[in-house]
């Protein structure tokens, strides 16, 4: 009689989870040439076939998608465990925060500062990349908190909970040069005027467009950035006009040396905390849902009031 092997179990999962040997190998550390030899030993020793290949793809069988669900309960359980565990250790562990290149970093380092001043003290760990590869990382407790500008996308097949810091109202910012060359007051000036917009994973990405589309202001965009501080590199360069969250409109232009053109109240980013626990628990998560609810987020910051916990 065949025994499960857990292992093997945990790779088919993050195999049908990310869509293919290769994005699971990054997530796990290990080379996509080991991922399907210990899927290849797994399917074997169940004797049944768990993927079938149609061109570049790999799609579940209708067995394959019957195990998918029980190792999503097996797994669960065991994060569950894990939770249970941490409770009694907070004082001892690791504090791994995960930031997606979409959120300012200004905004991140002002949420992730309070872990660093709790009564039991944390070792902090960051980790910056793009949102999925983080989710990734957070469904195999590699991170403890995940910070990005949207909630947890809908094709991830991850127990994760998004609870929502707070939305600001955009600004637009650029070098005291480039603005002392426009003749119309904003959004105005923005015709023909150099764009620097946020790369297509940004959530603010497609709202900035369609405002513009609304003021009907046609700027010239000569570049798109997937990294938020990138952006504010260029923008301090003189190479276009950026927008940045209203709620560090006063440290993005006196540490960047910007001058404010123009708040834009309907474009609104929002910030999120994704996490396994429904409820904040964690020392360093409840000060950091704190900051930005008392302070960050608060009204008179930006527009928003500072939204509470919400779990989805």
């Amino acid at each position: 009689m065949s025994t499960l092997n857990y292992k093997h179990l945990r790779y088919f999962w993050m195999v049908a989870k990310t869509g293919s040997i290769a994005r699971a190998a990054e997530q796990l550390h290990l080379t996509p040439h080991s991922i399907s030899g210990q899927l290849s030993e797994f399917a074997d020793s169940l004797g049944v076939e768990l993927f079938r290949r149609v061109g570049r793809k790999l799609e579940l069988t209708d067995t394959g998608r019957r195990i998918v669900s029980y190792a999503e309960e097996i797994f669960n359980t065991g994060d569950e465990l894990l939770e249970l565990v941490r409770d009694h250790a907070f004082a001892t562990t690791t504090y791994r925060v995960g930031c997606a290149d979409s959120v300012s970093k200004l905004i991140a380092f002002d949420l992730v500062e309070p872990a660093l001043k709790l009564k039991e003290p944390v070792k902090l760990i960051c980790r910056e990349g793009r949102l999925d590869s983080l989710i990734a990382d957070l469904a195999v407790h590699r991170l403890d908190l995940v910070i990005a500008d949207r909630p947890i996308p809908g094709h991830f097949s991850v127990r994760a909970y998004n609870h929502l810091l707070g939305e600001s109202p955009m600004t637009a910012f650029c070098t005291e040069a480039l603005a002392a060359s426009f003749d119309q007051p904003f959004p105005a000036c923005l015709h023909n005027a150099p764009l620097l917009l946020p790369g297509e994973d940004f959530a603010i990405h497609q709202r900035l467009l369609r405002w513009l589309e609304r003021c009907d202001v046609h700027p010239r965009v000569v570049g798109e950035f997937d990294d938020s501080a990138m952006i504010q590199a260029f923008g301090r360069s003189g190479a276009g006009v950026f927008f940045a969250p209203s709620v560090i409109a006063a440290q993005v232009a006196s540490q960047y040396g910007l001058v404010a053109l123009g708040q834009v109240e309907s474009v609104v980013e929002q910030v999120y905390a994704i996490t396994t626990e429904r409820r904040m628990s964690h020392p360093a998560t409840v000060a950091i849902s704190r900051l930005a609810r008392d302070k960050l987020f608060a009204r008179g910051d930006g527009r928003s009031d500072g939204a509470g916990v919400g779990g989805s």
